[in-house]
């Protein structure tokens, strides 16, 4: 729960409670708007060159460990490593809402601005660059003051136990969502995926996104260098772009399965309905 414990009894299954903050909510959509529009702009940043590499170079004659492009037959292909898939229609090769057929890597319809533009995807994608960082630096803070990292997303000792953890897998696994008071707190599960995010993925698509720019050179190449090369820095990015988008998924298909209703509510107006417990099976 990330608002003050509730005085008096503890809350029951049918009670409407207060569960997320306004700075929590605020920064959920403010995020999610935000990481949507980084996420568009920098698929049409990667079609200038839809390629990664590892180390300090990379450009068209050198070994890609990933690539999307197009056969000399027209076939849109996707190749990470040894292993080639055909993506035609999708990735590569893909027609755009005037019926012309298109070799770029990702399709109109997922990028920022839809047509090809990679100095509009820039501007995009380092306004909103700017939102991430100030919002992640203010809601660290401002978690860190009102207690709701110490209190909702801190990891104690009983819950690292693998026991534990392998507990909650189960539980998720078999569809088997906390009821009751239990459902206002985080499970060792949630906290990981929060903590993963806030402490690793978010921080680090900054700083490779830093460690990208040649202006970072001037006054921190020690940035660069940490990452092993500004190409290696981009293919860190990218994966910790796509590790959001599944974060994305996992928590949409949650939110779905324990009642979207709900949960969408919470969000929006900080009032959460406690799930009831069912009854005993006779």
């Amino acid at each position: 729960m990330n608002g003050p414990p509730p005085a008096g009894p503890e809350p029951r299954g049918g009670d409407l409670v207060r569960r997320h903050r306004l700075s929590t909510r605020i920064w959920h959509w403010t995020n999610a708007v935000t990481l949507l529009v980084m996420l568009m702009s920098g698929l049409m940043i990667f079609n200038a060159h839809p390629r990664l590499y590892w180390g300090e170079y990379g450009a068209n004659f050198d070994t890609a460990w990933l690539d999307i492009g197009a056969t000399t037959d027209g076939r849109g292909t996707l190749r990470i490593g040894a292993l080639r898939l055909e993506t035609t229609g999708v990735l590569g090769v893909w027609t755009d809402p005037d019926g012309i057929e298109r070799h770029r890597a990702f399709p109109w319809w997922a990028t920022i601005p839809s047509r090809y533009s990679l100095a509009d995807a820039r501007i995009w994608h380092l306004a909103f660059a700017w939102v991430l960082a100030g919002g992640l630096l203010v809601y660290l803070l401002w978690s860190l003051a009102n207690g709701h990292l110490r209190r909702d997303i801190h990891i104690t000792a009983r819950e690292w136990r693998p026991s534990h953890i392998w507990h909650d897998v189960r539980d998720h696994a078999r569809l088997c969502f906390p009821a009751g008071a239990a459902a206002l707190r985080y499970n060792v599960l949630q906290k990981l995926a929060y903590a993963a995010v806030l402490f690793a993925l978010i921080p680090l698509m900054i700083a490779t996104g830093l460690a990208m720019s040649p202006g970072t050179d001037a006054w921190a190449p020690v940035l660069t260098e940490m990452f092993g090369g500004r190409q290696s820095a981009r293919s860190i990015h990218f994966l910790c772009a796509f590790a959001l988008v599944g974060f994305f998924v996992v928590h949409i298909v949650m939110v779905l399965l324990a009642g979207p209703f709900n949960e969408v509510r919470a969000m929006i107006t900080g009032r959460y309905r406690v799930p009831r417990e069912k009854a005993p099976v006779p």
